[in-house]
């Protein structure tokens, strides 16, 4: 599970948990939807329309969901991610999941995309039992990416130049998909310690997604390393990345692998 500078897990790292609204507007247009095979089947999964989103954010699987037939309730503790949320029709309240007041309320179906790992994944699971009708999924989902090796190099060489004290900056790079099967193993542990659901399921989505130059770079800012990172140097990441970009030709493939970790509400 990826850790903050200080080494404690990411669920307690909120300055980075909550960094991501610094640019919201950009993080709803950047980052990609998930896949509809994923939606249609999380939908099979739940007994009912309701859907309680945690760490929605802008709204961005929120509205994939109610495009499906869903009545979506987020929840998220930035509230200029939760504004532009709203803006787009998704109801919304601004809290941490684990210190949100449900008011009684219960949903057919539990869903984290691309924000489980700010939350405690045995606190977070228990609460979502709680929440559940019997047979409602937890469902957490992320994309698993990696960008091409020149342009990954590129941007390692100008993250340890631009910011050499950023823990970011001294991680040794590894493969995506061996992060977040260490990150989703833990998500599993989690449901399980916390009881009441079934044995956990994992589901995996593989698709594709061509980028410009601009699109990448657009997408950059909203990841982990940089959303706190000052206008200048941010400037001069970006500027290594698309010398690397325009080595390439200006434009590239990126193979995306989704994976979801489901677990039933048992009775």
């Amino acid at each position: 599970m990826p850790t903050s500078s200080q080494g404690q897990p990411a669920h307690q790292a909120r300055e980075y948990a909550e960094s991501f609204g610094a640019d919201a507007e950009r993080y709803d247009r950047a980052r990609p939807p998930y896949p509809g095979a994923l939606v249609k089947r999380v939908v099979a999964a739940s007994p009912g329309p309701a859907v309680l989103d945690v760490g929605c954010g802008t709204g961005i699987e929120a509205r994939q969901f109610q495009a499906a037939g869903c009545t979506v309730l987020g929840v998220d503790p930035d509230e200029r991610m939760l504004e532009v949320a709203r803006r787009s029709g998704v109801e919304a309240e601004a809290a941490t999941f684990e210190a949100w007041e449900p008011a009684g309320r219960t949903f057919d179906a539990v869903i984290a995309g691309q924000a489980w790992h700010w939350v405690d994944p045995v606190a977070g699971a228990a609460k979502a039992a709680r929440l559940l009708r019997p047979g409602g999924p937890l469902a957490i989902f992320a994309h698993v990416f990696d960008a091409p090796p020149a342009i990954a190099r590129a941007y390692a060489e100008v993250l340890r130049r631009v910011m050499p004290d950023s823990p970011f900056a001294g991680q040794q790079a590894r493969p995506a998909r061996d992060v977040y099967a260490e990150m989703f193993a833990k998500f599993t542990d989690g449901i399980r310690e916390a009881g009441g659901f079934g044995e956990p399921e994992l589901w995996r989505f593989e698709w594709e997604r061509d980028y410009t130059r601009d699109e990448w770079l657009d997408l950059l800012p909203t990841t982990g390393a940089l959303t706190r990172l000052p206008a200048g140097k941010l400037a001069e990441v970006l500027d290594g990345v698309g010398a690397a970009i325009d080595g390439l030709g200006g434009r590239f493939t990126v193979p995306y692998l989704t994976l979801a970790v489901v677990a039933a509400r048992t009775p």
